[in-house]
């Protein structure tokens, strides 16, 4: 009789544990996906969730989706060879880093019309907006520098060498600091926002040529997805690395969302998205979730946690995943 009851409150502990650990680790599935007409030429999207706008760079222009209904909303033209979009809301503006004609564009958030455009170093890849001191950063590929200027009157600031070649970039206000990946010489930069200067060169082995980046900003984590099948993450306060985890190959992008503590890693080669738990100083895979070969970027919705994947084949669209209810 005894025995029978130790096995079923075994029995019972273990569903229960079962039920917390999938609380905990919800799982994704896919959703909807977005048509957007024209050639699959992409980059980075970014969205902008009090509007439930999501901007795509796309085959020259940025389009401008309404994720409620999945359509269009307008476009932001003449964005040759365009690779990531900013937001800075307060400001009612949009920036836009076009790789082809070494230029950022400046584009009032309202009407999606450009109001100027600034010089920068030769391809400009990635673009953020350092709310803490008012200012725009490109991140200059093959010129290895960022370029600085005010987002209100276009006029750089400074030139910032950076000694490699710059992929993903994410600021944390509060730290005054903006953190770079150095693609080719498997690094991260990590610049001081007031004074504009490379303050630490931080190795990020056993990763390798790491291209995306994500940050937990409340833990000081950054997320790394490494050319090597490998997402790295790192104290951004001291740039130790304290855990990696597998991904897939073909990685172009990380995101992370603060409201579930999840890492993702989009893996275009393979056709998949590693979503990792942060607890802590350790990182644990707890989906690899299937979506489509070329899906190599993403974005997140900290409001809704939704996540967006532009996918080429058949047809240029975004690919919608969300949480299990």
């Amino acid at each position: 009789m005894n025995h029978r009851i130790l096995s079923l409150n075994a029995t019972l502990a273990s569903a229960f544990a079962g039920t917390a650990l999938w609380a905990a680790d919800p799982q994704y599935h896919f959703i909807k996906e977005i048509p957007i007409a024209g050639s699959a030429q992409w980059d980075y999207l970014t969205i902008e969730p009090e509007f439930h706008r999501l901007f795509v760079s796309h085959a020259g222009k940025v389009d401008v989706v309404d994720v409620t209904t999945g359509t269009i909303v307008g476009s932001i033209e003449n964005t040759p060879g365009v690779h990531g979009i900013a937001l800075a809301p307060k400001l009612g503006r949009a920036f836009t880093s076009n790789g082809q004609e070494a230029k950022a564009s400046i584009v009032d958030l309202k009407t999606l019309k450009t109001i100027a455009k600034v010089s920068t170093g030769a391809n400009p890849d990635c673009i953020l907006y350092a709310e803490s001191q008012n200012e725009v950063y490109t991140f200059n590929g093959r010129g290895k520098s960022a370029t600085v200027f005010d987002p209100e009157s276009g006029k750089v600031i400074t030139t910032i060498d950076l000694g490699g070649k710059p992929e993903f970039a994410v600021a944390d206000g509060k730290a005054g600091r903006a953190y770079v990946n150095l693609e080719d010489k498997s690094e991260v930069v990590a610049i001081d926002l007031k004074s504009h200067q490379v303050v630490a060169h931080w190795p990020i082995a056993p990763g390798e040529a790491a291209s995306g980046m994500a940050i937990d900003l409340e833990h000081h984590r950054l997320f790394l997805g490494c050319d090597n099948k490998k997402m790295v993450m790192l104290d951004s306060t001291t740039g130790k690395v304290l855990a990696t985890v597998p991904i897939g190959a073909g990685v172009d992008a990380n995101a992370f969302d603060p409201g579930t503590q999840l890492a993702f890693s989009s893996n275009g080669e393979e056709g998949t998205t590693t979503i990792a738990k942060e607890v802590g100083d350790k990182l644990t895979v707890v989906q690899t979730l299937k979506t489509v070969v070329g899906a190599r970027t993403m974005t997140i919705d900290p409001m809704t946690h939704l996540i967006y994947l532009p996918a080429p084949t058949p047809s240029f669209r975004v690919l919608v995943y969300g949480m299990n209810p």
